[in-house]
C-alpha cells in the first residue's frame, strides 16, 4: 500500500529498503537500483556524497521544498549503500536508540 503525501511516515523507509533489496541481482538495464548495485559500493558511496552536497546547497539557499526533494534522494542512495554493505535499517535504528540521551536525542 502506498502512502499519500499527507499520510506518509518513516515506515516508507522500511518499504523502500525492501524494494531496494529486491533489485539486487536484477537486470541493470531494467532498474536504476540494479544499475547502482552493478557499479559497486564506490559508485553508490559517490552518489550518497553528491546527494548530501545537493541537500546542503538547498538548505543554504533556504529552499524547503528542494531540500525535502534532495533529502529524499539522499535517503534513497543511503539505503542503497546500506543494502550493498548488508546493513539492515534495524541496525541503524538500534545505533540511534543507543545514543538517546547522549547526543541530543532526549526522551
Amino acid at each position: 500500500m502506498s502512502d499519500t503525501p499527507e499520510t506518509a511516515d518513516s515506515a516508507v523507509l522500511e518499504r523502500l529498503y525492501a524494494v531496494i533489496e529486491s533489485r539486487r541481482g536484477a537486470d541493470p538495464d531494467s532498474s536504476y537500483t540494479a544499475k547502482l548495485f552493478a557499479k559497486g559500493t564506490p559508485k553508490i558511496a559517490q552518489k550518497v556524497g553528491e546527494e548530501a552536497v545537493e541537500a546542503v546547497i538547498e538548505a543554504m539557499a533556504g529552499d524547503r521544498d528542494r531540500l525535502a526533494e534532495e533529502s529524499a534522494d539522499l535517503l534513497y542512495h543511503l539505503l542503497v549503500l546500506w543494502a550493498a554493505a548488508d546493513v539492515k535499517p534495524a541496525e541503524v535504528w538500534r545505533a540511534l536508540a543507543k545514543r538517546e540521551g547522549k547526543t541530543g536525542l532526549r526522551k
